[in-house]
């Protein structure tokens, strides 16, 4: 994707608008998924989810928090599904109030794998993954943190189940009303876990070569975009992120084959997780998959990890990308847009309430009056 850098205009680049493939966006500062475990009873979203997404609505776009696909998709209590028609009228709610707020809003299609436990699994069972290789750590679960257990391989005669289970969770966000999906191939969960060579061990044609460990990634991809058609479909990915246990012996290999694997399908963007240049995770010495991807993928690019608004000026400017988007600031800022237009100070997140919870920690964030120093308009 050589090519992408863009012209300077006298308004700073992040607050012009962009067409990320079908999508019209004011600006190009995007709200990052993020999961907050408030949805309700089924895992249905609630009325609080709502205000709290419409809250942001300023965002170019917003990608919702991972919401899993399937039952065998839940990884932690209390987070969205998008699997029963509950959880569809739950979710269009949500949809209809950032749409009243003049917002932009797709939904992230999601399943753990092997990140999670017998406790969240249907009668029992054990996660499903890739290959039978239990991640290192602790998953939290509903009595508590609980070790993690060794998933079930998956037989290649259910993989299409799993795509076909992606196709339905599209569908059913197209019903809930929102403006595309994205793919959760990040992070350490399932796609992720197809991908890199450290959570796949397979020996059919999902596993070994670097193209078979993309191919499951890209019939997912094909099966949703077959459902939302080409410009309103993105794809997540976490290019040298440990988190989950994860690790891959050439990330470079892997995510640019990856992102060439992907090149074709009329993506409106590719989201890279990677730590900014210069932010506070930025490691010079290590490998820098997103130079290579950029030149696998020749659509928009969105990056992710430790960005803020000079950096997030920088990213675009220099080429790596067209769109940036935010997590933690976005969370405790729902008017990021306008402090970032106007230098104002930001809030500090409260990582308490990161997790769980009421309103606090979640809706209840001021918005800046300089009239009042920053309290609550």
């Amino acid at each position: 994707m050589s090519g992408i850098k863009e012209p300077a205009d006298s308004v700073p680049i992040l607050f012009t608008p962009f067409a990320a493939g079908a999508l019209p966006l004011s600006n190009r500062i995007v709200m990052a998924p993020m999961t907050r475990s408030r949805a309700g009873a089924g895992n249905v979203p609630t009325a609080l989810m709502a205000t709290y997404y419409s809250q942001r609505a300023s965002a170019g776009l917003i990608i919702t928090e991972a919401t899993q696909v399937a039952p065998e998709g839940v990884g932690y209590p209390n987070t969205p599904g998008i699997y029963t028609d509950e959880q569809v009228a739950g979710w269009r709610r949500v949809v209809q109030q950032v749409h009243a707020a003049g917002g932009r809003i797709l939904l992230q299609l999601w399943h753990v794998g092997r990140i999670s436990h017998p406790s969240m699994q249907p009668d029992g069972a054990l996660p499903l993954a890739p290959s039978a290789i239990k991640p290192e750590g602790q998953v939290y679960t509903a009595q508590g943190l609980q070790p993690y257990v060794t998933p079930r391989a998956l037989d290649t005669q259910e993989i299409p189940l799993l795509i076909a289970q992606f196709a339905e969770g599209a569908r059913r966000a197209k019903e809930a009303g929102f403006d595309g999906v994205e793919i959760h191939g990040a992070n350490g969960y399932l796609v992720d876990q197809f991908l890199r060579d450290g959570s796949n061990h397979r020996t059919d044609r999902y596993g070994g070569t670097v193209a078979n460990r993309v191919r499951f990634l890209r019939e997912v991809a094909e099966a949703v975009v077959g459902v939302w058609g080409e410009g309103r479909v993105g794809a997540r990915l976490s290019t040298i992120s440990p988190f989950n246990d994860m690790h891959d012996s050439d990330p470079v290999a892997t995510f640019s084959a990856a992102a060439r694997a992907l090149d074709d399908l009329g993506l409106a963007y590719l989201h890279i997780v990677e730590p900014a240049v210069g932010g506070a995770g930025y490691d010079p010495s290590a490998p820098r998959p997103l130079l290579a991807m950029r030149e696998s993928f020749q659509g928009p690019l969105m990056v992710n990890d430790g960005y803020d608004a000079s950096t997030a000026e920088a990213a675009i400017l220099r080429g790596d990308a067209n769109l940036v988007s935010f997590a933690a600031l976005f969370l405790a800022n729902p008017d990021l847009v306008k402090r970032f237009r106007t230098g104002a100070p930001l809030n500090p997140p409260d990582p308490t309430t990161f997790y769980g919870g009421d309103a606090r920690g979640y809706t209840d964030y001021s918005v800046y009056d300089p009239a009042q120093t920053g309290a609550a308009a």
